[in-house]
């Protein structure tokens, strides 16, 4: 019963990190590439401390992940699923009941 409880509770934290357009557009950009906030800025028309506000929060949550290379820091999607949002979303995955909505599934995992 705990562990089903963790896991609806990092379920709510992953919806709501996904529940941001920003969030989900920076999301888009960065699958299968990788880009430093200069060129997430300018791809997605944004000012600079809007887009490094959302890169922390997806970064915190396990969905991104960042590597430095001299003065810049690129970000890409975290495919391992390790932690936080990551690991909620591995568990829907893992679920048969699944809705896919163009690149995001949601649905529920069994217990």
């Amino acid at each position: 019963m705990a562990r089903q409880k963790r896991d609806l509770q990092a379920l709510a934290q992953l919806c709501h990190i996904l529940g941001d357009g920003t969030r989900l557009r920076i999301l888009q950009k960065l699958q299968g590439s990788e880009f430093n906030v200069t060129a997430l800025c300018k791809t997605l028309k944004l000012p600079q401390p809007t887009v490094s506000r959302h890169l922390a929060i997806l970064r915190m949550a396990g969905l991104v992940n960042n590597r430095r290379a001299g003065k810049e820091i690129y970000y890409s999607v975290n495919g391992d699923g390790a932690k936080g949002g990551a690991a909620a979303l591995k568990i829907l995955l893992r679920g048969k009941t699944a809705l896919r909505i163009g690149p995001v599934v949601i649905g529920l995992a069994k217990g």
